[in-house]
């Protein structure tokens, strides 16, 4: 699987599954763009890819502020494909009878309004260009209830929407959309959120564990690619089997 004629985005790439992601797309010789609020950890990430003998650039951006979407898509200009990865972080666990406002609006804000216009605004080349794969990452909890995440699952659930609507849209343009939604997967931020339920939700799959993170990478680049070139409007789910039953 080979990836040298591609540009691609990944939003919020400076850790966890994006991180791996953009190191996958470099590996396979993508030209890789990363974005991220944090500079240092851009930095370390653009490096560890030119270690490897990989093309990376960071483009700082807060897809919290809408004008920070748009510079994004401004500087990183035409590409080949985009993922849609950058997720909220901060007070993203509540159940519904403890869920401020605030932290609502900044779950909808990065998670369906920033993935919504970035996509928007990025979609006239790939449009003129004629073709263009978009992969938007949602998660299992957008098919299953979630008591403690009610508003990112409702997030992700309407990320998925968008994957079916851009692939009703643009298809005829040459465009795949399509979702990965992964279940438990062991990152920094996964455990520093589930401690030991982690290991719970892993033991809850099909498979029996959790997943590292380079298996949803892997899954994603595949949609991105052309070995994908006819599986659109589809959300695959990398999660064990978690949702199958």
């Amino acid at each position: 699987m080979k990836l040298h004629d591609q540009r691609v985005l990944v939003t919020g790439a400076t850790d966890g599954i994006r991180q791996e992601t953009a190191k996958l797309f470099a590996r396979r010789g993508a030209s890789v763009v990363i974005s991220g609020r944090d500079t240092q950890r851009g930095a370390q990430t653009v490096a560890a890819i030119e270690a490897e003998g990989g093309r990376a650039e960071f483009i700082a951006a807060d897809l919290n502020d809408i004008e920070s979407v748009r510079r994004l898509a401004e500087q990183a200009g035409e590409v080949d494909v985009l993922v849609n990865d950058a997720a909220a972080t901060r007070n993203t666990f509540a159940p519904t009878l403890q869920q401020d406002v605030e932290s609502f609006d900044m779950i909808f804000d990065v998670d369906v309004r920033a993935p919504f216009f970035l996509t928007a605004a990025l979609l006239p080349k790939m449009i003129a260009r004629g073709s263009g794969a978009i992969v938007n990452i949602s998660t299992m909890g957008a098919s299953v209830g979630v008591a403690d995440a009610p508003v990112v699952a409702a997030a992700k659930a309407a990320l998925e929407s968008f994957t079916r609507s851009w692939a009703a849209a643009f298809g005829a343009n040459g465009i795949r959309v399509n979702t990965v939604a992964p279940g438990p997967v062991r990152t920094d931020g996964a455990v520093g959120t589930f401690g030991d339920g982690l290991e719970q939700l892993g033991s809850a799959t099909l498979l029996g564990r959790i997943a590292d993170p380079s298996e949803v990478a892997e899954a994603i680049v595949f949609l991105a690619s052309p070995q994908a070139s006819y599986l659109t409007g589809a959300t695959v789910a990398v999660d064990g089997g978690f949702t199958a039953v």
